[in-house]
């Protein structure tokens, strides 16, 4: 151990360093430092707390310890307990702990002599603060910048003595235009309008592009992709049964529509998060709820109902701390957050919002539906009370027995062991394949008889008679149910289905929500009502306890500091590859600092102040010097500036897994342009689904559907779409905020023998051969560069293929043509098509 003189000298050095350095920030410098370091120990929980030392407020940090000493004296960083432990060599002694395998570096030992030396002042987190707009800051050239945003990226290469990139090659800014707002690349005609009208004027051609594509039914299709990530989108119900839910899709349409009209951010998040409380909702925004019904369900037998409710109520609240809020909420599930000042009790509080709301299938008929039921349902009405109103009377009392057999067990557990096992099967097959709301069939045998619908008796009878027989087997038996049950289930078949899609509303029978001692279900302790982090902005209300439409206007209310910056953010990260802040899912203390503040600030205003315009966000991006920059890249930039912070360039994006596949589809003709519908299922081997779930089956959808974009895949929860996994397809089972991006030789095999893509090279093959007779082999691999690439080939390209061709020819000599429009010839530039498709250029964004 170091004696006070060796310490006194150690940290004089430091002083002297220090002294020589940069200015230190609190929030750029400091806060990272003790959130890695401090802050499990010494931060906002206050039940795990050590050594009664708290580190994440002024206060606490230069408040006197048990022994008398204090961790921080402002000005004397020799006399600050906290330099004293984190520079001591007795391992006992020193911070943080030995055994937690942490370290601080001598840089860092270094910013906090210096922070403590100029007084130790604390800053409030800086996503906390509500955005401020800055001034546009001044830079060295008035020629670059297009719009605002270049003089915030170009003020930040100033200071770096760093200068932007040249502009793209008109050909590379369409491609990668195309790619970004509406996912497909340009076609040919496209191109050559383009190109045509860039030399007429470079900036209308831009503009009017910006314009057609934002215009364009396939931008919905583009963005909702993404932000069906955060909201984990199946079409399936996970676990190991992984029913199907055949009317998720309604949902997803939902979210295309709503792009495709521009719906102000501001509203998109009230029908999401409260649509059903709107006054006068209208069915799509009910579907709009669909939001939250992508959590899992367990159907599988001996689940605990409670326990897998509690599970999606979790589920919700970290999907929508993670989606609006970017903060991680759910790790104050447990306990206080340790490093963000999210309360154990608020935490249920946020939750008591998702706890009273319950799962229900609504009718919403797709155009022709509703007049082919009601047709129906007259005569099936008819029928039903023939076979129902001669035992109606002993029926009903049958009914009310087991629906207090089912109350009596929700309520009193573990008596009986039948009655138990019959609500558990209530709860688990009500609606299983349809992916109806659990416990919707419990929650109808709450509901007096008399305030029943018609329909609701007819359903929860359906139910009865298919699986109520459970300790009823006598009644059954002398009342002849069983039969009945397979009368009324033939008498079904005749009455057109309508659609059902997944909404939440307010609950029935209010819940009370109670704090889980250690985050357990099983042990409730206190009760709390809905609200929110007093950390956060304060909200005035009409009545006292909040609602879940209160929630919606509070996390989009001009007030919140949170939710403009973090969905600007996530717009960004999709357009430039990386976000402002590269922890999207987390604008706390853990998460990243912005590399941009003042631009992240000035976004975020500008956002809100143009009416929560998510089209005109993109277009300002879009549209800027920024964005229109060479991802060519010097040596010098590469070293400076490997990851492209400064955005002295663009960046090169690999392509997602649908945007792959839908490129292959386009460039090969094959791409089925229809909108909107149930989930397809594209060629893959059957078994792929099959050997992971017990109840899927993988059936290749047949004619168009087959060739459907990528958004219109059906997800199977357990085994999702096999290319699109390869491609880094997240897991639909949680909440992504950013897909990772890898480079796999699977991926390559993939591109080269997946049925997708072999059909497509295929088809390519036909088109630059069928499209195009008469021309000469040269003239060919122009137009294959310019359908795959939006790019005419260098001589260098086109003399490689030419001699590439040569000796496919002569391979080819041998073989029998396939058909009279697949001769020989074919095989060649089937091959050629195969090359194409499978560079680094082809699934990249430039």
């Amino acid at each position: 151990m170091l004696n006070p003189s060796c310490k006194s000298t150690l940290v004089l050095c430091l002083l002297t360093v220090a002294a020589n350095g940069d200015e230190v920030s609190f929030n750029r410098d400091i806060r990272p430092i003790l959130s890695e370091h401090c802050l499990q120990c010494h931060g906002f929980d206050a039940d795990k707390r050590q050594a009664e030392l708290r580190l994440d407020t002024h206060a606490g940090a230069v408040a006197k310890l048990p022994g008398g000493k204090s961790a921080i004296v402002p000005g004397k960083p020799t006399q600050s307990e906290l330099i004293a432990r984190i520079t001591s060599a007795d391992a006992e002694t020193r911070m943080p702990p030995v055994d937690t395998g942490k370290k601080l570096t001598q840089k860092e030992i270094q910013k906090l002599v210096t922070w403590i030396k100029g007084g130790a002042s604390y800053e409030r987190h800086w996503s906390f603060n509500p955005p401020n707009a800055a001034p546009i800051p001044e830079v060295s050239s008035k020629v670059w910048p297009r719009n605002s945003i270049d003089y915030f990226i170009l003020a930040r290469l100033d200071a770096e003595s760093l200068g932007p990139s040249e502009d793209a090659s008109p050909n590379v800014l369409l491609r990668r235009l195309s790619l970004d707002l509406i996912g497909l690349p340009p076609t040919l005609a496209e191109l050559a309008g383009f190109e045509r009208a860039w030399k007429d004027d470079p900036q209308v051609a831009w503009a009017s592009t910006i314009k057609r594509l934002q215009a364009s039914k396939h931008f919905g299709e583009k963005w909702a992709r993404w932000w069906m990530d955060l909201a984990h989108y199946a079409d399936t119900d996970g676990y190991t049964i992984d029913y199907d839910r055949p009317h998720a899709w309604r949902w997803r349409d939902w979210v295309i529509d709503a792009f495709n009209r521009n719906l102000p951010f501001d509203q998109f998040t009230l029908e999401q998060i409260a649509g059903d409380m709107l006054p006068d909702a209208k069915t799509e925004q009910r579907i709009a709820t669909g939001f939250f019904r992508h959590t899992l369900s367990n159907r599988e037998g001996g689940a605990n109902l409670e326990e897998f409710r509690v599970q999606k109520i979790i589920d919700r609240t970290a999907t929508y701390g993670a989606t609006w809020l970017g903060l991680t909420v759910e790790c104050a599930q447990c306990h206080d957050h340790k490093f963000d000042p999210i309360s154990h009790r608020e935490y249920y509080q946020l939750y008591d919002f998702f706890n009273n709301a319950d799962e229900i299938n609504i009718n919403a008929p797709l155009p022709g539906e509703q007049s082919r039921f009601d047709a129906a349902l007259v005569e099936y009405r008819r029928r039903w009370h023939e076979l129902v109103d001669p035992v109606e009377p002993q029926l009903n009392a049958v009914m009310r027995k087991w629906e207090q057999l089912m109350l009596d067990a929700e309520k009193s557990p573990g008596i009986d062991y039948k009655r138990d096992r019959a609500l558990e099967l209530l709860g688990i097959l009500w609606g299983a394949g349809y992916g109806e709301g659990q416990l919707e069939g419990v929650r109808l045998t709450r509901i007096p008889f008399s305030k029943r619908t018609q329909r609701q008796k007819e359903r929860l009878l359906d139910y009865f008679l298919g699986r109520g027989a459970l300790g009823l087997e006598q009644e059954f038996k002398d009342l002849k149910l069983y039969e009945l049950r397979n009368k009324i289930a033939e008498l079904k078949k005749t009455l057109p289905s309508l659609s059902r899609p997944q909404t939440l509303e307010v609950s029935m029978f209010p819940r009370q929500t109670r704090i889980s001692i250690r985050g357990d279900f099983r042990t409730p302790g206190a009760p709390v009502q809905s609200g929110f982090p007093v950390a956060l902005h304060a909200v005035k209300l009409a009545n006292p306890v909040p609602s879940r439409l209160d929630l919606a206007r509070w996390t989009v209310s001009k007030d919140n500091p949170l939710t403009a910056r973090v969905f600007v953010n996530r717009i960004w990260q999709e357009l430039f590859g990386r976000g402002l802040v590269t922890t999207p899912e987390d604008f706390g203390a853990q998460g990243a600092l912005p590399s941009h503040p003042k631009l992240l600030d000035w976004l975020a205003v500008d956002f809100v102040e143009n009416g929560w315009d998510i089209k005109r966000l993109m277009r300002l991006m879009v549209d800027s010097a920024t964005y229109r920059q060479s991802s060519h890249v010097t040596h010098e930039k590469l070293r400076r500036d490997p990851d492209n912070v400064l955005l002295a360039r663009a960046s090169r994006v690999r392509l997602s897994g649908e945007l792959v596949r839908d490129a292959a589809l386009v460039v090969s003709g094959l791409l089925d342009r229809r909108r909107g519908g149930p989930s397809v299922r594209p060629p893959q081997p059957a078994n792929v689904a099959e050997e992971g779930s017990y109840s899927a089956k993988w059936e290749t959808s047949t004619g168009g559907d087959r060739y459907r974009r990528g958004v219109y895949t059906w997800i199977q929860r357990v085994t999702p779409y096999a290319q699109f996994a390869t491609f880094d397809l997240p897991n639909p089972n949680r909440t992504c905020s950013r897909r990772d991006r890898t480079n796999t030789p699977l991926q390559a095999l993939t591109l080269l023998n997946d049925p997708v893509f072999v059909e497509a090279s295929e088809t390519l093959a036909d088109r630059l051969l069928n499209e195009n007779k008469d021309a000469d082999d040269e003239q060919k691999i122009r137009i294959g560069y310019r359908v795959c690439f939006a790019r005419d080939p260098q001589s260098s390209e086109v003399a490689r293929l030419k001699t590439f061709i040569a000796g496919r020819r002569k391979a080819a000599a041998n073989r029998k043509p396939v058909s009279e429009a697949r001769p020989r010839e074919w095989f060649v530039w089937r091959e050629v098509a195969v090359v194409l498709m499978n560079l680094d250029e082809f699934i990249t964004r430039e």
